[in-house]
């Protein structure tokens, strides 16, 4: 059978699976049963949102290559119903889209419904009109709140089954989820959040989907929940219910950025080591977060705090490329693990000590037996004999040997290749010399001046409350009557405003007085805002500008969690005198004025044109809008812009919001540590962190989708002061490749679609470096492996090749690696 017909075949089999008659999805301790078979499921989370919709298939098709069996994802309750009764289903939010898009893949599906997500979302997911609902306590027994919960959670669950999504349907849902986390979190909700917990499952269970429904770090939840475990090693994790299988919902492949923080980075080998243990001890499902991490766009980041990229350091990371080498060496694993299944789901246990380093776990059938060889050791590798062979396991790693006899896989032995990705600059037009910038200011003479607000008040009240989460931006706004013979005009005055550790602008009298926002690590805490000011005789006013960088979305209660300006404002003279400015009328205006005129939308910004300024270009100045015209890179490479040069604000092409943007925000030097990063041991986000002293994110994803043929548009709103003029388009593709692994691999180098144009490195004994920086060793053989593999690689966009002495000679060392560096070629269009 040719290949054609192989895919076909693979593809109508996929179709028909997901197409037809119901599944009978169930467990047993050990596996999760679908229609009899008992499986392992290794999934990986792909939020929807966070792409685009015109991405989905590739993302999916990447996941079912990666040698994934499901994809995981949340519902995001504030972006389906961000008004209460309003819904919004539209573009990368259409949810029945996305999920039949995974069923065309032939995979399953994971559906978190929570309602509440986390997921470093803005607010946990919660819609803030949820929160200002007259008596509501959320995430506890209180009937406002589930009834807003229940008609959310319903309504999903209608809309998949008027779809026939769930597998009892015929669909490819194989497990629903109702909250989330909550056991994390639970006690100082006291009875109410019991209550609460059984009400979940009785309200879940009442929706009859026909599937079972998990409650992730629930333990012993209300049956028929089933629990599941969160976090970076969930091998030792034991449900309470011994008849509940092993699962994880949440394997957390790198870690989430927040401004001011440096770039996380959870090394290949540790990540297999992780999922290989997990399934060593009787794991039955195993879910990457993220597989995919995406991108932020709009104001969904949550933290306070979190970057716009979400990128996970992921297996695809934030634009959908393949992470080389995590994707490939993943699946690797994932081809072993399935080819062992009906012996992992099926088989007796036992475990054999083969020294103080190194345990065998054999699972064995009447048929035959699959062994693991594990040593969690984390500095000493290991040479041990088992079934009369000998076999090196290096410090915390994990080989898996099929027939209990031949090594097929170990965790840290990586013979994927490592792509090095680069920006390329935009080839459709001279960047950034080519851009021609327009500007124009921010209006805020009515508030700043005038004090004009919306509503008024006689205390400070909440951002959330006041704003309804409609923009970042608030306006709190007050006047002091200032005698003539009033002791202020001849003392020193401090104005001094407590914040909720987000960002503050202040304005006295219409004169901007400075800004202050929180350090990274220190985004939950209240800082003081204090600026010496100079009253007049008269009306005084004074103008504080507001601004949420996302809400806060995890912790107990986190919804009660303040944002924006805090009681008290005081005005302190003479450093003792203290006058406290709380219960002063204060007027509030909600966002900006470019924002509500839509100065972002190209339909909008044509109208107002006259308005633009094009020369001179004012630069470091706050509260600027600044626009430009473009060409869309060549190519079909995912797309960045480069806003390096700018302070802090929100960025839209053709009207498509970007996010929020902050490449001033310098990650902290101090977070990252002068040793090696070392795979051995356990990772935390800390581990392996690089990238301090660098900008916290420079690069922005701009989705193909969002560009045009011809003339695009990109608008900034800058709320710092900067310098547009280095702006630029670029596209992010693969550099140069490269491998370096041990003897009697077979391996493969791929530029994907390009050719390979140089062999920038090849040698075979004990080559030292890493990716990028290779350097031969004295114990090197002799044989050319250069000129061997530029023969057999170059102008190809792949190539493929047994590491062996008889093609690449015999080194004098003893451990035998091949280190290769290839260039990819760059496409001139």
């Amino acid at each position: 059978m040719n290949i054609f017909n192989l895919l076909f075949t693979a593809f109508i089999f996929s179709f028909i699976l997901f197409h037809s008659n119901a599944l009978n999805v169930t467990h047993d301790s050990r596996s999760i049963i679908i229609d009899g078979n008992h499986r392992i499921i290794l999934s990986g989370s792909i939020h929807y949102p966070r792409s685009t919709a015109q991405m989905w298939p590739d993302l999916i098709r990447k996941a079912k290559e990666g040698g994934l069996d499901a994809v995981e994802t949340y519902v995001f309750w504030n972006a389906h119903e961000p008004a209460r009764r309003l819904y919004d289903f539209s573009g990368n939010l259409d949810l029945i889209r996305f999920l039949k898009t995974i069923q065309d893949q032939g995979l399953y599906a994971i559906l978190r419904i929570g309602p509440y997500t986390c997921a470093e979302w803005n607010y946990g997911g919660f819609p803030v009109w949820l929160h200002n609902m007259p008596g509501v306590s959320l995430r506890t027994k209180n009937d406002i709140f589930m009834n807003e919960m229940k008609n959310f959670t319903t309504l999903i669950v209608d809309m998949v089954k008027k779809e026939k999504l769930f597998a009892s349907q015929g669909g490819n849902i194989i497990l629903a989820q109702v909250e989330n986390e909550y056991g994390n979190v639970m006690e100082p909700y006291g009875d109410e959040g019991k209550s609460y917990i059984n009400w979940c499952a009785q309200m879940a269970d009442s929706l009859d989907i026909g599937v079972p429904w998990i409650m992730c770090q629930q333990a012993a939840p209300p049956k028929p929940m089933l629990e599941t475990c969160n976090g970076w090693y969930c091998d030792e994790y034991k449900p309470k219910d011994p008849n509940t299988p092993k699962l994880w919902t949440e394997n957390w492949t790198g870690w989430f950025k927040s401004w001011g923080g440096a770039d996380p980075f959870r090394t290949t080998e540790d990540l297999a080591y992780s999922v290989a243990r997990f399934f060593q001890k009787g794991g039955t499902l195993q879910n990457y977060y993220m597989y995919h991490g995406g991108t932020n766009f709009g104001r969904t980041s949550g933290g306070p705090y979190i970057t716009t990229t979400y990128d996970y350091n992921a297996p695809l990371d934030e634009y959908g490329n393949l992470n080389q080498p995590k994707w490939g060496h993943l699946k690797q694993l994932h081809d072993v693990l399935h080819s062992i299944e009906y012996i992992l789901t099926n088989g007796n246990v036992k475990n054999e000590k083969l020294s103080n380093l190194v345990m065998a776990t054999i699972y064995q059938t009447k048929e035959k037996s699959s062994c693991f060889l594990s040593n969690t050791n984390t500095k000493i590798d290991a040479n041990v004999n088992f079934g009369g062979i000998n076999y090196f396991v290096p410090a915390w790693s994990i080989s898996i040997l099929p027939d209990c006899r031949e090594e097929a896989y170990n965790t840290a032995k990586v013979s994927s290749q490592t792509s090095l990705m680069v920006k390329k600059l935009n080839k459709a037009e001279d960047e950034p010399s080519s851009l021609k910038w327009m500007w124009r200011p921010e209006l805020i003479e009515s508030t700043s001046v005038q004090g004009r607000g919306d509503v008024s008040v006689n205390k400070i009240v909440d951002q959330k409350d006041m704003a309804n989460d409609a923009s970042d931006y608030l306006w709190y706004m007050t006047s002091i009557d200032v005698a003539k013979d009033d002791p202020m005009l001849n003392g020193t005055v401090t104005l001094c405003v407590n914040d909720t550790g987000h960002v503050l602008h202040a304005f006295f009298n219409g004169e901007y007085i400075g800004s202050q926002w929180s350090k990274y690590g220190n985004n939950n805490v209240t800082y003081v805002f204090e600026r010496n000011i100079k009253p007049s005789p008269g009306k005084n006013l004074i103008s504080l500008l507001s601004v949420t960088v996302g809400l806060k979305n995890y912790g107990p209660m986190f919804d009660l969690v303040g944002a924006g300006i805090t009681s008290p404002i005081e005005l302190v003279l003479n450093k003792n005198d203290v006058k406290d400015l709380s219960s002063n009328k204060w007027t509030y205006k909600v966002g900006l004025n470019g924002i509500s005129n839509k100065f972002f939308d190209t339909d909008c910004a044509s109208k107002s044109s006259s308005k633009w300024v094009s020369d001179p270009i004012s630069v470091d100045r706050n509260f600027t809008w600044y626009k430009t015209t473009f060409k869309a890179p060549l190519g079909n490479k995912p797309v960045v812009v480069d806003l390096l040069g700018l302070g802090k604000g929100m960025a839209w092409v053709n009207g498509h919001s970007l996010g929020r943007y902050w490449p001033s925000y310098i990650a902290d030097k101090q977070l990252c540590k002068t040793e090696t990063c070392d795979y051995r041991g356990r990772y935390s986000d800390s581990k392996c962190v690089s990238k301090c002293g660098e900008p916290t994110q420079r690069w922005y994803h701009v989705p193909r989708s969002f560009l045009k043929d011809g003339e695009n548009t990109l608008v900034l709103f800058e709320e710092f002061g900067g310098n547009p003029s280095g702006i630029q388009f670029q596209t992010v593709e693969i550099g140069s490749v490269c491998i370096n692994t041990h003897e009697g691999k077979e391996v493969e180098l791929s530029c994907q679609d390009r050719p390979i144009s140089k062999i920038k490195f090849a040698s075979f004994g004990s080559p030292q470096g890493v990716c990028g920086s290779f350097d031969k060793s004295e114990s090197d053989s002799e044989v050319d492996a250069l000129s061997i593999l530029e023969k057999e690689c170059l102008g190809k966009e792949s190539c493929s090749f047994k590491i062996t002495e008889d093609k690449f000679g015999r080194p004098s060392c003893e451990v035998k690696k091949l280190a290769v560096e290839a260039v990819c070629e760059d496409f001139t269009f």
